[in-house]
């Protein structure tokens, strides 16, 4: 067997491929439904923070930052592992679904905040005044005049940061969750064969390219025209 198709065989494997394709299609269904979980719980958690962080109470002010700051510092794996395997040891068991949901949306709430928070920062100040000149109360001039503007201002680097973590998805392999990366290393045990890797590395791409060109649509569209 020449080199060429040594490589073929081992990442290539056809007929591996089609024996575990349903395998790894559960993997991308559970992946996907993973993933927005993350996205929905992560930014509207992190939305809620910027918000109360921007009522200007100082000792809760500490607080979200002190929480942002370490979810921000800690490793995403360490938290799944951290929430899974020590949990536990206080009577609290997670699945390692929880576990790997839990610890992702953490990880966006806490970067989406601070993206959130820049923005809620960057609307000129004069905005404020003119709004509350009005008579609109505090928290209708943040939710009228501010957050529309701060919103539009997150979006390019929001929608960077949310890719980003939702690929760590495969971390959950580690706690035993079947989603993609979890299923093609069951697929690769069963059959002695990497191509089931090679599998789901495509319905990687078959996931976030989609996603990836979305998120430049929504840039695209959303963003300040120059």
């Amino acid at each position: 067997m020449s080199g060429l198709d040594n490589f073929l065989f081992s990442f290539f494997n056809l007929k591996v491929m089609a024996t575990y394709l349903p395998l790894v299609a559960q993997g991308l269904a559970l992946t996907v439904l993973l993933a927005l979980l993350v996205v929905v719980a992560g930014l509207a958690s992190g939305l809620a923070l910027a918000v109360l962080r921007s009522l200007a109470i100082r000792p809760l002010n500490w607080l979200i930052i002190f929480t942002v700051d370490v979810f921000r510092a800690l490793p995403p794996l360490v938290i799944i592992v951290l929430l899974f395997f020590g949990l536990p040891t206080l009577g609290i068991g997670l699945s390692g679904f929880a576990a790997t949901w839990l610890s992702l949306t953490l990880v966006l709430m806490a970067f989406s905040e601070e993206i959130y928070w820049a923005g809620i920062t960057a609307v000129p100040k004069g905005q404020w005044e003119a709004a509350r000149s009005t008579g609109l109360s505090f928290l209708a001039t943040l939710r009228l005049v501010v957050l529309p503007q701060a919103l539009r201002i997150t979006i390019p680097p929001l929608t960077n940061r949310t890719i980003a973590i939702t690929k760590g998805t495969a971390l959950g392999s580690v706690v035993g969750v079947a989603e993609i990366l979890g299923a093609s290393q069951s697929a690769m045990s069963f059959s002695a064969n990497p191509s089931a890797l090679t599998l789901g590395a495509i319905a990687y791409l078959v996931l976030f390219i989609p996603v990836v060109a979305l998120g430049r649509w929504i840039e695209t569209r959303f963003a300040w025209k120059r």
